[in-house]
């Protein structure tokens, strides 16, 4: 595994955290180490400069730099309270650019989380700018965000065959479809993800199929795996019916693009 792929998949990806709501946040002792910082007194420094920067854009620290308090195991069972922060992808960006550029992974942070914030909300002027292998990334977090949210509430709903549920979902966009069916057309190799290798409009159209289940299951109080997945298979064939009522190319004649966007990703960030 080179550089970038251990970076990108050790030393921010296994300490990022998924809230109850699906949204993603990094605990600020944690990333202090992944910086390579030994004492908290120094990286709280930068993280204090870090909210600086956010007042300073007229952003709300306390929704980026929640503070939180942990007690922490002490020798002959006494205890301690410390603080910490449950950091957003954006207060993780405002510390990587305050922090020591010497370190080599600190100017890794500051790409990766540079890339990550992006793909964050968007205006339709920047995303317009955006070229299509940018769109692709930021679609593909969409969609990735969207099936944590979802299956939470599909686990919630009594799921339990995850892989059926979904397929249920494929089933009904692509014209009868499963993930396999999809993997094997687009010609992938072994562990490659059908996601990866969709273009913007197709995970476009993924993205409003997720939604949709997420939204269906809990508005009308669906309940039960059968239930789940007929819902999510009539949602998929109504966002089917729609795109060709509109006169949209339907998902499976779609292009599929030549890298996959894991791909596209480290290459950006080798480029920087």
């Amino acid at each position: 595994m080179n550089t970038i792929e251990t970076y990108k998949e050790r030393v921010f990806e296994e300490i990022k955290h998924i809230g109850k709501n699906g949204n993603e946040y990094w605990y600020a002792r944690e990333l202090m180490l992944a910086l390579e910082y030994s004492k908290w007194e120094n990286f709280n420094k930068v993280i204090e400069k870090a909210i600086d920067a956010c007042q300073n854009s007229s952003i709300n620290f306390n929704e980026h730099f929640p503070g939180v308090r942990k007690t922490l195991k002490m020798p002959n069972n006494a205890t301690k309270e410390i603080i910490d922060y449950k950091l957003s992808r954006y207060a993780c960006y405002l510390i990587t650019q305050n922090a020591d550029p010497r370190k080599k992974v600190v100017a890794l942070g500051q790409t990766y989380f540079a890339i990550q914030t992006r793909k964050q909300e968007l205006s339709e002027e920047e995303y317009e700018k955006l070229s299509e292998n940018e769109k692709r990334i930021y679609h593909r977090n969409k969609v990735r965000s969207g099936n944590i949210k979802l299956n939470k509430t599909a686990l919630n709903a009594g799921v339990k065959n995850f892989g059926e549920f979904h397929n249920a979902g494929y089933r009904g966009l692509y014209n009868g479809e499963t993930a396999n069916d999809i993997f094997k057309r687009k010609n992938l190799k072994y562990r490659q993800d059908i996601l990866d290798f969709m273009d913007s409009d197709e995970l476009i159209y993924n993205q409003f199929r997720i939604s949709l289940t997420d939204q269906s299951i809990n508005n009308n109080h669906i309940y039960g795996e059968i239930e789940a997945c007929n819902t999510h298979n009539e949602v998929g064939k109504e966002v089917r019916k729609t795109i060709r009522k509109l006169g949209g190319t339907m998902p499976e004649n779609l292009p599929t693009p030549n890298k996959s966007i894991d791909d596209i990703e480290i290459k950006e960030i080798s480029d920087k």
